[in-house]
């Protein structure tokens, strides 16, 4: 769960504080609830809980990894890459999935590094969980896989890759969906201190900031996840089995290490890898992002997140900004399929 952009510090603190916002609504475009007026034909008409799996993984040798990821749709369709978020796993897109296929695109969906049948080459890999890293995984993934420019899609740290991704390669991408909008940050940002109640919010960071928190959570892994999916998502009726089969992701034998590296690191209490200075030099200067893009924001997401007029100005290309209303919560993707496939679409065909 991790959604505010910690460049925008000010930003930030206006709207977690009680300052009155002052960015007028103009600049966001086309703001609305998501699928009003869009074709219903470009899609298989799929009930959200409809689908439980993907049916076997497959996995292939990318950068410092063996990524295991699923795969649907023609070959030769336009590819949507498709980026989960913590805690969860490729299954948020379990039924995003079969409608993009069913409507003529590759969809291509990876376990991020710690996730999943993801796993680390070499067990000397430092198990860095710093957002750029991300961001390389996911560009050693597709220069193997011989992707040019996909689509990009994704929520929480998969958002984060995508914004990462767009903005250091975009000659790479054709364009995004991204959840909860710009959320490129820097260290230097997340050690400013935030309003009280904002700090509240981010209350999993400061316990995985103690080795009391790391204990814990390899302790109770999935028994934090679950309470985090029911903070983030509190009208979300998820039962045991749809959380279950999440949930196996997280026993993959780098996850925590993973998860407490990248929130430690944000705070500056671990360090990153020198590889990865010049990516995060750049990254720090809080660099607008010209792929054309859309955003979205579900209306009862429960994780930190700020207004969408902070982040407007961060997409100098086409850009929309999407409400998606009916009680949804943080994991937009699972719990609003039709929205989110819809918003790939219409960014994908301009």
């Amino acid at each position: 769960m991790d959604t505010t952009p910690n460049e925008i510090d000010q930003d930030r603190r206006r709207f977690f504080g009680t300052a009155a916002m002052t960015v007028v609504a103009g600049q966001l475009g086309v703001i609305g609830p998501a699928g009003a007026q869009r074709p219903e034909a470009r899609m298989p008409a799929i009930k959200a809980g409809t689908n439980t799996s993907f049916g076997p993984l497959k996995q292939i040798d990318a950068g410092v990894l063996n990524v295991g990821y699923a795969e649907a749709g023609p070959e030769n369709g336009p590819v949507v890459v498709l980026l989960h978020g913590w805690p969860y796993d490729i299954h948020s897109f379990v039924d995003v999935a079969p409608m993009l296929a069913g409507a003529g695109y590759r969809v291509i969906i990876p376990h991020l590094r710690g996730y999943g049948t993801t796993r680390f080459l070499s067990s000397g890999t430092v198990r860095n969980g710093q957002p750029s890293a991300l961001a390389v995984d996911l560009k050693d993934f597709l220069d193997v896989l011989k992707i040019e420019k996909p689509i990009l899609a994704g929520f929480d740290w998969g958002a984060r890759t995508a914004n990462i991704f767009a903005a250091l390669w975009p000659e790479r991408s054709k364009a995004m969906v991204s959840v909860s909008g710009y959320l490129i940050g820097n260290q230097e940002a997340g050690k400013l201190p935030l309003p009280p109640e904002a700090e509240l919010q981010w209350w999993y960071q400061f316990y995985f900031a103690t080795e009391r928190g790391r204990a814990g959570y390899e302790k109770y892994r999935r028994e934090f996840s679950k309470l985090i999916w029911k903070i983030a998502s509190p009208n979300w009726q998820f039962d045991d089995a749809t959380f279950d089969r999440s949930a196996v992701a997280f026993d993959n034998s780098d996850h925590v290490d993973i998860v407490i590296h990248n929130y430690r690191w944000r705070l500056g209490l671990a360090e990153g890898e020198p590889k990865y200075a010049d990516l995060e030099k750049r990254l720090a200067q809080g660099p607008v992002i010209a792929v054309p893009t859309i955003t979205m924001e579900g209306d009862a997401n429960g994780a930190p997140h700020v207004d969408p007029r902070a982040y407007a100005n961060k997409f100098s290309g086409k850009y929309e900004h999407r409400n998606v209303s009916g009680g949804i919560g943080h994991n937009l993707p699972q719990e609003a399929p039709r929205a989110f496939a819809e918003a790939v679409i219409d960014i994908a065909q301009g």
